[in-house]
């Protein structure tokens, strides 16, 4: 049989058939492929499928690539082809509603010359004039146009929802708009309520990045008096000494059917306040916000004065003592986890994660009749912790060595539903002095409108989200940005973006969009080593607090022996005394040796660890093939010398 086989004829058959099978399943099985990742990241979701198959005019894509250009480019030439099937998958999707264009941009081209004029960005690859070209533009058939100027390789888990968003956005071009009323510089320039306040370098925040991505963003004084009617979902953002004629805007606004998500604060890390030499004591002032009445007709209260602490989900912070910087966690810092959030509720349901800082607790008041429904909540073992301890600097230490570990979870966001009635029963309140606008209008761009009639009940069911915290929406707790050819570029550390997106989304009925966005986890840390880390810290920490105080006892013997001898030069000190003294000195040392041996014992059992991990993770499986394999070689030897 394999002499017949190794004839000429036979070998050609062999040869055709293989060339014939590889042609067949490279046009068959071209974008086939078998999707093990935990969270599905490489199969098109049902909220991409949905957005392309509701498409009723054609949207046009042209993937500008060079593709000579990118063989050279071992790093990215996979990423390429990526983008490239991905997009052909959408144009399948979409039956015939997508049409998608490969364009090669030829150095000093007609199509390099239009990449550059819809505003992609080619990046030099050497030091000749080459530019390598990968972007995408976008078009409907009323010329709208939207574009990604380059694809971020950093931004890979996120590709499915930036194709899809931009296909949304053509499709969909007219945005709804979200007013923003804030007392924190969200959009950049001075923090109000007063110019006094430090804001963030002047520069917009990214989450504002991430909110006009979809959304059209209105803002609003901070002394609005009517919320404008062309205003699609309200977001109040640190409601901080608001006057009653707003909070009454707010409310009339939520009765009317306006949707509204809120984030109130019971210490607004953000809200930072530069020393006045006229005030001297504002530094000290309140840094926590309320909605106050309005909560109370809600049936909803932030427990006053309290921030969440939760070790188990705590971050780890650098932080400066003796001198030295040292790794600890921080109680008040907070990841949270896809068991933190609601699943049933499609604003959570799929976030990865979330980052929270002195985050507040929020209680339904006993006797509401609102339905309220849990969106974030902390574990079990979390505890609140009086805001004030975080009013300056913070006591790391001290809030650790306090902690004690609650019995039950406390809610960090919540959605409002039901009726509801108003906060102000007996109408508009009356305007302050500081209230009336200078000019006639009530926010930019919107000339005020007449008094529209008072609402004491909401008609239907109002449909509120509540977030307990506003640092969630600084730059530095959810992401990092890179700066790419003179553009900012988001590389996400947390889901903080997309909750918010989600919500306003949620809440003006776009569902699609968040299905594709919460799709990819950020963060994989191994939870198992940071219990077994925290539990061996919280060991040497007793360790470390009983050599502290032992230290600080030798210290006060020294000095007060030292203030004796000073203070009285006339005595001398007695030999005992004096090998006291020396006995005292001799023990600081040990006691500062000991104490450097138990941190360094302590970080000594974290790297072992983490080492042990990385070898289960990394060297186990090869190196048990590898045995596997030479224990078959084996086997199959000794079988064919038995044979023989």
């Amino acid at each position: 049989m394999n002499t017949r086989l190794l004839t000429g004829g036979g070998l050609t058959i062999a040869v055709v058939l293989f060339f014939t099978v590889n042609v067949l399943s490279h046009v068959v099985f071209r974008s086939a492929r078998i999707d093990l990742t935990e969270q599905r990241l490489y199969t098109l979701s049902e909220g991409s499928k949905n957005i392309l198959q509701g498409l009723d005019e054609p949207v046009t894509l042209r993937f500008y690539l060079s593709k000579k250009l990118a063989v050279e480019l071992a790093g990215i030439r996979g990423y390429t082809n990526r983008v490239l099937e991905l997009l052909q998958e959408y144009e399948q999707a979409a039956a015939g509603h997508l049409i998608l264009h490969v364009i090669e941009p030829e150095p000093f081209s007609e199509e390099e010359d239009r990449a550059v004029g819809y505003g992609l960005r080619g990046v030099p690859i050497d030091q000749g004039n080459a530019q390598f070209y990968f972007g995408l533009v976008g078009t409907n058939a009323t010329d709208d146009r939207e574009i990604i100027p380059f694809f971020q390789q950093s931004r890979e888990e996120f590709l499915e929802y930036d194709l899809t968003k931009l296909v949304y956005r053509l499709a969909n071009p007219k945005q709804k708009i979200v007013g923003l009323l804030s007392t924190l510089p969200l959009d950049g320039g001075p923090q109000m309520p007063f110019p006094q306040q430090a804001a963030d370098g002047g520069q917009p925040w990214m989450i504002m990045d991430s909110i006009r991505e979809v959304m059209e963003v209105k803002v609003l004084d901070k002394d609005v008096t009517d919320i404008p009617e062309d205003v699609d979902v309200l977001m109040v953002v640190h409601p901080k000494r608001l006057g009653e004629t707003t909070l009454y805007a707010i409310d009339q606004f939520v009765l009317r059917g306006g949707r509204t998500v809120v984030f109130v604060d019971p210490h607004s890390e953000a809200d930072r306040v530069l020393p006045n030499p006229q005030n001297p004591m504002g530094m000290q002032g309140p840094r926590s916000s309320d909605l106050g009445p309005v909560f109370d007709a809600w049936g909803i209260e932030l427990v006053d004065g309290k921030v969440v602490g939760d070790l188990p989900l705590a971050k780890r912070v650098n932080f400066q003592k003796e001198g030295r910087m040292m790794v600890t966690d921080y109680p008040v810092w907070i990841d949270l986890k896809p068991r933190q959030f609601n699943a049933e509720d499609v604003v959570t349901a799929k976030l990865p994660n979330l980052t929270l800082a002195s985050a507040g607790i929020l209680h339904k008041k006993e006797g509401s009749e609102i339905e309220w429904t849990p969106l974030v909540e902390t574990d079990e073992q979390a505890m609140p912790i009086e805001a004030a301890r975080l009013q300056f600097m913070p006591d790391v230490e001290g809030i650790l060595r306090d902690y004690q570990p609650g019995n039950e979870t406390l809610v960090l966001a919540a959605r409002l539903t039901g009726k509801v009635k108003t906060a102000f029963p007996d109408g508009r309140p009356p305007e302050e002095e500081a209230d009336k606008p200078k000019e006639p209008e009530t926010a930019k761009g919107d000339k005020q409108t007449e008094q529209r009639q008072h609402v004491a009940e909401s008609a239907e069911p109002i449909n509120v989200i509540v977030v307990a915290d506003t640092d969630m929406l600084q730059d530095r707790f959810w992401v990092q940005s890179q700066n790419f050819l003179g553009q900012r570029i988001a590389i996400p550390t947390a889901a903080n973006n997309d909750f918010v997106t989600n919500a306003l989304d949620n809440l003006t009925g776009s569902h699609d969009l968040i299905s594709v966005r919460n799709r990819g986890n950020f963060v994989r840390p191994f939870t198992l080593v940071r219990a077994i880390q925290q539990e061996a810290e919280a060991r040497y920490r007793q360790k470390e607090q009983a050599l502290q105080q032992r230290l600080k006892d030798t210290e006060r013997k020294i000095q007060d022996l030292q203030r004796r001898k000073e203070d009285q030069t006339t005595i001398i000190l007695s030999p005992e005394q004096q090998a006291a003294l020396e006995g005292f000195r001799q023990e600081r040392v040990a006691t500062r040796k000991a104490l450097r041996n138990v941190r360094h014992e302590l970080q000594k059992n974290i790297n072992s660890l983490e080492n042990v991990v990385k070898f289960l993770n990394i060297g186990l499986m090869p190196l048990v093939i590898a045995v596997g394999g030479v224990v078959l070689g084996a086997w199959n030897m000794r079988r064919r010398q038995r044979g023989q």
